[in-house]
């Protein structure tokens, strides 16, 4: 299809503004809701480098699709900006399944369409995450390698971390200078996802989905194309019947 070179100009200019300010808004979010050139031409430019269009009510992002993308936030991005120093790629599977744990308690059943729940407090997502553990630990050291083939999670190394954070065994641990403490680490957790504009702080130690992470999480964990069934496989949707079961087993 052939574009005027005003309107290739005007898509080019919305695309650079959210390749340097990671996201555009007002006027330029605007063209691309009405405008149906300018939409398939920032769409088309963001293939080219690996990354889909989120639209949100207020904002564009560009969001990657690969790791080949130029805006992937590398693993070790993450640990220089985020992590304690001498953290490993551990640490990194650890922050990415707490990450996903998040996301799923939000949701009553897999493929949902909208959170079932406004807010989530720190302490119940430690809960969650150690409840998710204890679903990891029902399969023994083969069956784990397997599952670690089929999603390209390091689930051994994930259950390990975690147990090292182990809050009640975190004063005999801190001899060692090997351990800190799993509100400290989600709390490092939850650092990430707030500059990332996945979740937002409400006070009370509660946390909120954005807009920005309900339009990702539908989009893209949710469907199997995407996600592999890392979710389904974490909480086990389809096997759950209620929201009691999937959310608070």
């Amino acid at each position: 299809m052939d574009y005027t070179e005003q309107k290739v100009i005007k898509a080019f200019q919305l695309y650079t503004t959210i390749a340097r300010d990671g996201f555009a808004e007002g006027e330029a979010l605007q063209q691309y809701k009405t405008d149906d050139d300018i939409r398939a031409l920032l769409d088309s430019f963001s293939r080219e480098v690996d990354c889909v269009v989120i639209r949100t009510s207020e904002r564009l992002f560009l969001v990657p699709r690969t790791k080949l993308s130029p805006f992937h936030v590398s693993n070790d991005w993450i640990k220089r900006n985020y992590l304690r120093s001498g953290a490993t790629n551990a640490d990194i599977y650890l922050l990415y399944f707490s990450t996903m744990v998040l996301f799923g308690s939000f949701y009553d059943s897999y493929q949902s369409q909208e959170p079932t729940r406004q807010f989530l407090r720190l302490e119940e997502w430690v809960q969650f995450i150690q409840g998710r553990m204890d679903q990891l630990k029902v399969h023994d050291e083969d069956e784990l390698k397997e599952l670690e083939k089929e999603f390209s999670y390091n689930w051994r190394s994930i259950i390990e971390k975690w147990d090292d954070m182990d809050d009640i065994k975190e004063t005999a641990k801190k001899q060692t200078g090997n351990t800190i403490s799993r509100f400290s680490f989600i709390d490092t957790v939850k650092r990430f996802l707030v500059d990332q504009e996945l979740i937002q702080e409400i006070g009370n130690d509660e946390v909120t989905l954005t807009e920005k992470a309900k339009t990702i999480i539908q989009r893209f964990y949710m469907e199997v194309e995407y996600n592999r069934g890392i979710l389904e496989f974490i909480y086990g949707f389809e096997e759950k019947g209620s929201e009691e079961d999937a959310i608070h087993q």
